[in-house]
């Protein structure tokens, strides 16, 4: 028997794709018999008048029943006569793309189903890009409904030709196209009299005899490490799977990022001691010294593999909320999760041409080449290379949702080449040379709630108890360090990341620097924290928006509500309050003084 055959079934809504799993299921009598009585059972009570409704076997959930969609990815596991498989049926509405990559991100193969009577259309391609995209080489192009077409050959030989010109750049080890009836079951489980111009195998018999293995068995051993195991002083083991290659007892590895050498000395599979361990295996690994690793390094006999903090990557993006330049989320690449930018956007690709679009947003399902940009070196490789250390997906800091999946296409020359230069005189030194601890309170709040006033008031106060400050405000940083930018999304992200660089600087320097920045954006200020440090104190000026309104020093709100000035935050452009600031007052219940004098004491013991 061959091995294990991972697949997925995608295509646009109402293709075909669980009643085609299902149909196979029960043709190939691979069903129990409680399951085949329960089908026909529900398909009396179904959509298809009595007759057998193969798609209630995939879709469980109570809405896809009721809609006659698929919506969450449906994994099912079969044996045949000479395979096992496991199947994930994944969903054709656009709205549930990022389900479709779920599953495109454990298979080895598709099968792509496309209506024989629309053709390959827009979701059609953009499921086989992703599939591309998520690394698999063996795609099955299944035209679905031909009994609605008459079995018509030239209009199958029309759809085979435009997804294979479609498809001629993707590098694809095997493309197979087979007409098929879903609801017939025509050349599902076996040939199809109905088809005779067909010469080539059954869906089934297909799926049971493709070769899908790939050479990872053949490249160098990596193993990206999951957990360091210290049961006693005695063992330190590094728990992983093995994603490439063998290793052995007395076999020398590279630890990465630090690039120590040291020899196996035992290995433990599923507990057990053993000479040797291959790729998918769940392994501990006992050196022969110690070694500077810990969750996300990287044990391997591979020394070309990167180890930098920049790579360009091509994303596939799944959030609702556009992507721009400057936006912070946690990246997870192998066993490692830390924060990462997304420095440029490159190019968004068009699903129908691959031709590459100019572009500086990124809205939901579409491709797009960007650069991003780690918080410190990671250890990651071309995707094409190795799938375990080239592919990651993007969180979102503040709902932790999945944003984006994406791999590496290659490392920026400028992570090696840019190496930080080690200065004699450091922060400590200079903190004590100045006698404070150095700080940035970080004042954010709508315009015109006092935010700036508060800020300079602060500011006189602790110079007058001879702290040394640096005040930056919104307004005065755009004369000069931000002036070449404007106020749409993507300039205030980079807006306040540049400020939070500066005030890194700033308290580098042994200063406090009060910055005083609207910052609207909650991702924003999570990202200016996560540059700043622990210095950072997030101050949020409450005031609320009628009053600021009232106020209206700038004469802004008016002319924003007559709609002289776009993107303006608080009536065009959107104000995500902290939810747990380390400061909080509302300059329309507190007087100036009295707001100055509850920062000051809350700050008290941060400035000893």
């Amino acid at each position: 028997m061959k091995g294990l055959l991972k697949f997925l079934t995608c295509g646009s809504v109402d293709d075909g794709k669980s009643t085609l799993i299902g149909h196979m299921l029960y043709d190939a009598k691979l069903l129990f018999a409680d399951q085949e009585k329960a089908l026909e059972l529900d398909s009396k009570v179904g959509s298809r008048g009595g007759e057998i409704d193969y798609s209630l076997l995939l879709d469980g959930l109570m809405a896809e029943r009721e809609q006659g969609i698929t919506i969450d990815v449906a994994y099912r596991y079969f044996t045949s006569d000479n395979r096992s498989f496991i199947v994930a049926d994944t969903p054709g509405h656009e709205e549930y793309t990022r389900n479709m990559a779920v599953g495109a991100s454990f298979a080895d193969l598709a099968v792509i189903l496309v209506d024989a009577t629309k053709g390959v259309i827009a979701q059609t391609k953009r499921h086989a890009r992703i599939c591309s995209l998520m690394g698999i080489n063996h795609i099955v192009l299944a035209v679905n409904k031909m009994d609605l077409v008459d079995y018509d050959e030239a209009r199958f030989n029309e759809i085979k030709q435009e997804f294979e010109q479609f498809t001629y750049n993707f590098n694809l080890e095997s493309i197979q196209v087979i007409p098929v009836s879903a609801t017939a079951g025509d050349n599902v489980t076996k040939l199809s009299e109905n088809t005779p111009w067909y010469d080539g195998k059954p869906l089934l018999q297909y799926l049971e005899d493709i070769d899908v293995t790939d050479q990872m068995d053949e490249a160098a051993f990596t193993l990206p490490v999951q957990r360091v195991s210290r049961p006693s002083h005695q063992f330190r083991g590094f728990q992983g799977q093995v994603e490439s290659g063998q290793i052995n007892v007395g076999d020398e590895v590279i630890t990465l990022p630090s690039k120590e050498k040291a020899n196996v000395k035992s290995l433990l599979v599923s507990d057990q001691e053993s000479g040797e361990a291959g790729i998918g295996q769940a392994v501990t690994v006992q050196l022969d010294r110690e070694v500077d690793v810990s969750r996300g390094d990287v044990l391997t006999t591979n020394e070309e593999l990167n180890v930098a903090d920049k790579f360009t990557t091509t994303l596939l993006w799944m959030d609702g909320d556009e992507l721009v330049e400057g936006r912070n989320y946690l990246v997870k690449l192998g066993t490692k999760t830390l924060p990462g930018t997304v420095m440029k956007i490159k190019h968004k690709i068009d699903i129908n041409t691959g031709d590459d679009v100019p572009a500086d947003k990124v809205y939901k399902n579409e491709l797009v080449v960007c650069d991003i940009a780690l918080s410190e070196k990671a250890v990651f490789d071309k995707f094409e290379n190795n799938e375990a250390l080239g592919g990651f997906i993007l969180i979102d800091r503040v709902s932790n949702m999945t944003s984006a999946a994406g791999v590496v296409n290659h490392a920026l020359r400028r992570s090696s080449n840019v190496v930080w230069q080690d200065t004699d005189i450091t922060r400590p030194i200079r903190s004590q040379q100045k006698g404070q601890q150095p700080l940035t309170l970080w004042f954010t709040g709508l315009s015109g709630s006092g935010k700036s006033t508060l800020a300079n008031e602060v500011e006189k106060r602790l110079v007058a108890h001879g702290h040394h400050t640096m005040l930056l405000d919104g307004d005065n940083v755009r004369h000069g360090l931000n002036q070449n930018l404007g106020f749409k999304e993507a300039d205030r992200v980079e807006n306040i990341r540049r400020i939070a660089e500066v005030s890194k600087l700033m308290n580098d320097a042994g200063l406090i620097t009060l910055s005083s920045f609207i910052s609207p954006y909650e991702g924003d200020r999570q990202n200016a924290r996560d540059i700043i440090g622990e210095s950072f104190i997030e101050i949020y000026v409450s005031t609320p928006l009628e009053v600021c309104e009232e106020r209206d020093v700038k004469g802004l709100y008016q002319k924003a509500r007559d709609g002289e000035i776009p993107n303006f935050t608080g009536v065009t452009s959107p104000y995500e309050a902290p939810q747990n600031p380390d400061i909080e007052v509302d300059t329309s219940q507190m007087s100036l003084d009295e707001a100055t004098d509850y920062i000051v004491k809350q700050i008290q013991q941060q400035l000893a």
